[in-house]
């Protein structure tokens, strides 16, 4: 017994805990824990995807922006043209020059409108009015605008004949009312983003403290539990000395 060495070894199970970090393993370790943390576990990836899709949505808000901002551009050319042509002084020959620059103007607007999309939706051509984003913690519509020459009610606009002015102020006037809801839409998408980030950050936290493994108290546990297998070890040695030194006698 004299050349036998004793060193008290952690268990399969407790390297896995320290490597892991975590606590809580399987159900023997807390059935309801675990049943929690793994809850919590999938609301973290749908705040997760939630944040992906407020994302894109505001990527979304801010090319419907832009191509917004550039239809306002030919509507105001469209505007200053327009002004011209109302001048009695024009011939009717000016008049057809500066039409024909109100027509590449249209053309212009005609082509943001059916060409502006995200992810293959068209935002401005009124076939896609609503796009549903999901948040994770809730959802939202995005309400996109009518953009054509139709929806404008410029059309058939035309300084050559009689026209009316007032038709391209309210032009410009629906499509500053679209740019308005967009941009009030995209500040609902931040807040929205900041909801969804706290909401995970404090389920994380949640889940931290009913998972994670307490490094310093489970080292100490571990100390503990060597130091009474070290002690059982002993025993066990001394014992079996007092059983080797007992007489045994025969009738």
């Amino acid at each position: 017994m004299t050349g036998i060495s004793f060193r008290p070894q952690a268990s399969q199970y407790d390297y896995g805990r320290f490597a892991s970090g975590k606590k809580i393993q399987r159900a023997a370790d807390g059935a309801a824990e675990l049943s929690i943390i793994q809850k919590q576990a999938e609301q973290i990836l749908k705040y997760q995807s939630g944040r992906k899709n407020i994302g894109a949505g505001q990527s979304l808000a801010n090319i419907a922006d832009g191509a917004q901002a550039g239809i306002t551009d030919y509507l105001q050319r469209i505007d200053e043209l327009a002004v011209r042509a109302s001048n009695s002084l024009m011939s009717d020959s000016d008049r057809q020059a500066i039409q024909s620059e109100i027509d590449m103007m249209k053309d212009g607007i005609s082509q943001i409108a059916s060409t502006t999309n995200y992810n293959g939706k068209n935002l401005l051509d009124g076939s896609n009015p609503d796009i549903h984003i999901a948040t994770g913690s809730g959802s939202m519509n995005l309400a996109n605008s009518d953009s054509t020459l139709e929806a404008l009610g410029i059309a058939d606009f035309d300084v050559t004949g009689d026209f009316d002015l007032k038709k391209i102020d309210e032009a410009l006037s629906k499509v500053s009312a679209g740019r308005s809801r967009m941009g009030a839409q995209s500040n609902a998408l931040d807040h929205a983003y900041r909801i969804n980030r706290n909401a995970a950050y404090q389920t994380t936290v949640s889940q931290s403290r009913i998972g994670d493994l307490d490094y310093p108290k489970a080292i100490s546990d571990q100390r503990k539990k060597e130091a009474l297998q070290q002690y059982s070890f002993y025993m066990q040695r001394a014992q079996m000395r007092m059983d080797g030194n007992k007489m045994i006698f025969f009738e």
